[in-house]
């Protein structure tokens, strides 16, 4: 595979149908994104501010929670800019050559977009650095003695970084962006507001408390709020329901296992573990992992911060411990339970 075939494989242009379908649920524009108000304010300010100077935009890293909308900002920057966006990820770019090839080919003030970007290989990475500060990469040719340098002056160009793993990502890294953004759950009342926008996308009609339920029961994150409204629209369409109300959005919701809370299945599994198996805690997040036969970076990404946001477990020096609050959305009673622990 040469080097430009390699570059259009990274690139993940959303050529087949089903990319183009999620691709068209994606805000394009500042206007049409729901939410990040103090983001969206920082990022105008940085892109007008640049096309004022006729420069590219300075390095951006995104960091958060999946499914909070980064890879969907980066393309709206990408936009506002009027230029084009090179979407590749952490994990892909596997040699120097890899992340050469791009940053080459890549248009004056383009953004190269880089998901996982805590997984970039190490040897990768290095060429990254000068790449960022002086524009430029340097390729070493041949090996020994014989072994020379060649410098390669690049465009312009800015890039975009995602990561959910902030910590893994590497101080020199880190330093050499511009700005680090974190982005937070979302509201519920924001994620209702998301669902009405999707909805008339999808030309699907919905009412207000329906939409604000399953805003309420995404956890906090866009891509489940949207994931949510599909499944309900797809109930709709075969049972022939012209007007999604509530009663529907809670019948399909708890079809696929989801509470009122939001909790799923592994969700109210690890609640009950912590309860039932330790005493209500506290344990270790590996012991949790274990004992459910999931990874431990799964529990630790995915399950443990809505939880900990929400209330249903704290996290202490000696491991995770359920609250009340968990006991009572489990429909356990907490000073029954502790008695029978003797704990109180």
């Amino acid at each position: 595979m040469d080097d430009k075939e390699k570059s259009k494989k990274l690139s993940s242009n959303n050529s087949d149908t089903n990319g183009e379908f999620e691709s068209s649920l994606r805000p394009k524009k500042f206007t049409q994104v729901i939410g990040r108000k103090k983001e969206k304010k920082n990022l105008q300010i940085m892109i007008e501010a640049a096309c004022r100077r006729n420069e590219a935009l300075d390095h951006i890293l995104f960091y958060g929670p999946p499914g909070l909308g980064k890879t969907t900002l980066a393309n709206v920057v990408a936009n506002e800019l009027g230029v084009d966006i090179l979407v590749t990820s952490g994990p892909a770019l596997e040699r120097q050559g890899d992340l050469a090839s791009i940053l080459t080919n890549l248009p004056k003030r383009g953004v190269l977009f880089i998901d996982e970007i805590h997984r970039l290989n190490s040897s990768v990475e290095e060429i990254m650095y000068p790449a960022m500060e002086d524009k430029a990469i340097d390729i070493v040719i041949g090996k020994g003695p014989s072994a020379r340098t060649l410098r390669l002056d690049l465009e312009d160009f800015t890039l975009v970084g995602a990561t959910t793993r902030i910590g893994l990502v590497s101080s020199p890294l880190r330093n050499r962006f511009g700005a680090c953004m974190r982005l937070d759950f979302y509201s519920p009342a924001e994620l209702k507001e998301m669902v009405f926008q999707k909805a008339r996308i999808l030309k699907t009609d919905i009412e207000d408390d329906a939409a604000y339920e399953i805003g309420k029961r995404s956890r906090g994150t866009a891509r489940i709020a949207i994931r949510h409204l599909k499944r309900v629209r797809d109930y709709a369409q075969v049972t022939n329901i012209r007007r999604i109300d509530l009663k529907v959005v809670d019948k399909v919701l708890r079809m696929h296992d989801i509470d009122d809370a939001g909790l799923d299945d592994v969700d109210r599994k690890i609640l009950k573990l912590v309860i039932e198996d330790f005493v209500g805690g506290p344990v270790g997040i590996s012991t949790i992992a274990a004992a459910l036969s999931e990874e431990v970076s799964t529990i630790a990404d995915v399950y443990e911060p809505f939880l900990i946001q929400e209330g249903f477990i704290k996290r202490t020096s000696r491991g995770r411990v359920v609250t009340p609050k968990a006991y009572k959305q489990l429909g356990i009673d907490y000073e029954e339970t502790a008695k029978q622990q003797d704990l109180i």
